[in-house]
């Protein structure tokens, strides 16, 4: 305890300082290239030396457990330990395809909250094993319109009733939480009334959005919620995304004040067809985004470093005064969510881990992946 509180006292000087290279670094988190790692490769560097906040991993970083096991332990050497995220809904939309399968969102919600507590118990448990500590799920997305691909046709949400919805969602964060692993409610302000893909392009929801979408995003118990590229002119700036709208985080905030927001894969075609990365930046960071994910997957031509980012920040910096309280601001959210599992002294709380039960349930997805697994959803 005293160690913690020490830690703390230390972190908030730091930010009391001028805006430093790993307080900037801190506010990304990135995808890298291949799933073994050297204390020479540049993403170790970068979380070594730069203080890069996160990493996103995808079914090219992972084979096999013993793999991802060293994987993740190379990341979790320095003494800041980042965040180790990826996306394991179930279904379709799984990044850890080896072990046990796990259904897709609308299946379970046919099975009842207390065999969703055992599916999500086996899964919290078999990331933590891993070593991932951040698990961009659940989908808080209503089922509302079915000729919905993103959602509806892939099975992600838990129904169209908020209720419903809400209930999964605290039985997936529980879980995560038993073991100490982070959570994202995704996609605010609601994806389920799309029409179109944000990963190829502009996506306008704000003729068929319903209000009720926003129930599920303010929930207490979320670690972070994920700020989709959608366009909802219902809670945003004229042609913005969300992502990029300061209006829509305030009306997040408002609804859940003490949450991480954390952006969609910024080089999603919605976003990087319109802007360059500096202004994706600043747009995001004015907004009010805490976490800016760059999946370095989409596009190779668009891919980014850390020291880029830095770069770009710190010329922000130079010229608005106002990216700085932005960064202290960011900092400051996502230290309190760190706290949760106890990120700041380079490990995360450990717990006895139960093994994933190897029984096979009858509504469990195939192993077979249909779709690119270069997409983030």
């Amino acid at each position: 305890m005293r160690r913690a509180v020490w830690v703390m006292l230390v972190f908030f000087a730091w930010l009391e300082a001028g805006i430093s290279d790993r307080q900037i670094a801190n506010l990304f988190i990135l995808g890298f290239e291949g799933g073994k790692l050297t204390p020479q490769s540049l993403i170790v560097r970068d979380i070594c030396a730069r203080g890069l906040g996160g990493v996103i991993l995808f079914k090219k970083n992972v084979s096999n457990p013993r793999q991802l096991r060293a994987l993740t332990g190379q990341l979790s050497q320095c003494p800041h330990r980042p965040l180790i995220a990826v996306d394991q809904e179930g279904g379709t939309v799984r990044r850890i395809r080896f072990g046990q399968a796990y259904p897709r969102a609308s299946q379970v919600a046919r099975m009842g909250t207390q065999a969703a507590r055992g599916i999500y118990e086996r899964m919290a448990g078999e990331l933590q094993d891993l070593g991932i500590n951040y698990n961009l799920a659940p989908v808080a997305d209503l089922d509302i319109e079915p000729r919905n691909y993103i959602i509806h046709k892939l099975g992600r949400s838990y129904g169209a009733d908020p209720k419903t919805v809400i209930a999964y969602n605290t039985v997936f964060i529980r879980a995560m939480h038993h073991h100490h692993v982070l959570t994202a409610l995704k996609h605010f302000p609601g994806h389920g009334s799309s029409l179109g893909d944000t990963h190829r392009g502009f996506v306008d929801v704000t003729q068929q959005w319903h209000k009720a979408e926003l129930r599920p995003f303010f929930n207490q118990r979320a670690d972070s919620v994920m700020v989709a590229h959608v366009v909802n002119e219902s809670l945003s700036e004229p042609g913005r995304p969300a992502s990029l709208s300061p209006r829509a985080i305030r009306a997040l905030r408002r609804g859940n004040p003490g949450v991480v927001v954390i952006t969609d894969d910024l080089q999603m075609g919605a976003i990087r067809k319109h802007y360059s990365t500096k202004e994706t930046i600043r747009l995001a960071l004015k907004a009010g985004d805490d976490l800016l994910l760059f999946g370095n997957q989409l596009s190779r031509k668009d891919k980014v470093n850390t020291a880029q980012l830095i770069a770009i920040v710190r010329a922000l910096i130079a010229e608005d005064p106002g990216i700085e309280q932005a960064v202290r601001r960011a900092n400051r959210h996502i230290a309190r969510m760190r706290r949760r599992i106890r990120l700041f002294d380079g490990r995360a709380n450990p717990r006895p881990v139960k093994k994933p039960s190897p029984r096979h349930h009858p509504a469990h997805e195939p192993t077979h992946f249909s779709q690119d697994d270069g997409v983030n959803f």
